[in-house]
């Protein structure tokens, strides 16, 4: 989403992404001409009148969990976001009872957090980064 218009991003989709993207992106862009919806997020900036890059995870509750914004000239790396996306959803479907440390991947040691954790974080991460 961003203030410019579906004309802008059609031309954007069909000239820039679709060859970066096979197909373009695989979503529909929405417009947010005005800022109302940057406004709400903190990342328009009226007197430019652009936003700021923003990504929000939002969960299926509808509640941010992790959140990123970044000034236009800097972009954002796709496969970071799918890695917070896919480690938000196991946090979640554990109920809270695994963590995921810094870097982590699917499929790579989680965390279990509690007071057996605490001042041990080193000790028990570099177990697994030894096999990493």
């Amino acid at each position: 989403m961003s203030v410019d218009s579906i004309f802008v991003h059609k031309m954007w989709n069909d000239y820039e992404l679709s060859k970066m993207v096979p197909g373009g992106v695989p979503f529909p862009m929405l417009s947010d001409g005005g800022g109302k919806v940057g406004t709400a997020y903190g990342v328009y900036d009226e007197d430019a009148g652009v936003e700021n890059r923003g990504r929000f995870i939002i969960d299926p509750d509808g509640v941010i969990q992790g959140y990123e914004v970044l000034t236009p000239p800097v972009g954002r790396h796709l496969s970071e976001t799918l890695r917070q996306i896919q480690a938000f959803q196991l946090v979640r479907q554990s109920k809270g009872t695994e963590a995921t440390p810094s870097g982590w991947k699917p499929g790579k040691m989680t965390l279990k957090p509690g007071p057996d954790l605490v001042g041990k974080v080193c000790e028990v991460w570099k177990v697994e980064m030894e096999y990493d």
